[in-house]
């Protein structure tokens, strides 16, 4: 019974390999230029750059905003604030939020899929193994996810990679990861957005810091005094 299960999770994953590696063949050969021009603005963080190739889509700059936002995410070591700021500029803050939010979330879900998913047995050794991350693993859970996700340009990757390492299921990390993505993408591309056009917005751009300074500062003492809380129990 095992074996065979074994067999299956083998299968699945050289099939989902071979569907990965088709739909980026796909996307290279529609447009040999894609994966060039999205690795170049993204290192160099060319907003301009961002926006004037977005708009050169027209009607489908939506849709293409969201692809690449998605798949820079389920890379998870390249920024998107460049990106949600640009669809802050093209879409107006609400649908450029909107759109990065939703474009975001999936992309480190799909992530959190993959490396679930190909690395599981793997990931289940080391935490064994690991005192460190058993420990992490059995205090892992979607209100971690979301706190961790709440911070502004937290690497994606890292927080992907670790809620993969854990327990967690799959819907746990959804729900922190949706909930706690909102905030920090809305940050993001306000912040983007009003620092772009700060002429423009300089009276809410300054509230806007100091309201952000002041609910994460709080935020620090809580977890600080939390920390303390439970060393002292200990």
């Amino acid at each position: 019974m095992r074996e065979n299960e074994e067999k299956k999770e083998k299968q699945f994953r050289f099939i989902l390999i071979i569907l990965l590696c088709l739909l980026f063949v796909g996307i290279h050969i529609a447009d040999p230029t894609f994966y060039s021009t999205i690795i170049k603005l993204s290192k160099d963080g060319n907003l301009q750059g961002t926006v004037v190739y977005l708009q050169s889509f027209g009607i489908w700059a939506v849709f293409v905003s969201f692809f690449i936002d998605v798949i820079i995410n389920i890379v998870g070591f390249l920024p998107s604030i460049f990106l949600s700021t640009a669809n802050g500029l093209i879409f107006g803050i609400f649908w450029g939020t909107v759109i990065s939010w939703l474009a975001e979330t999936t992309g480190v879900m799909i992530s959190f899929f993959i490396m679930r998913t190909l690395f599981r047995n793997v990931a289940k050794a080391i935490i064994q193994k690991s005192k460190t991350l058993t420990k992490l693993d059995s205090y892992e859970s979607w209100k971690a996810v979301m706190i961790a996700r709440a911070i502004p340009y937290m690497p994606n990757g890292l927080v992907t990679a670790i809620s993969a390492l854990s327990s967690m299921t799959f819907y746990e990390h959804l729900l922190g990861s949706l909930i706690g993505k909102f905030p920090s993408v809305l940050l993001e591309v306000v912040l983007g957005h009003d620092i772009v056009t700060f002429k423009e917005h300089q009276l809410r751009l300054a509230i806007i810091i100091i309201v952000v300074g002041i609910v994460y500062g709080l935020i620090w003492l809580y977890m600080k005094n939390k920390k303390k809380q439970e060393k002292n129990k200990c």
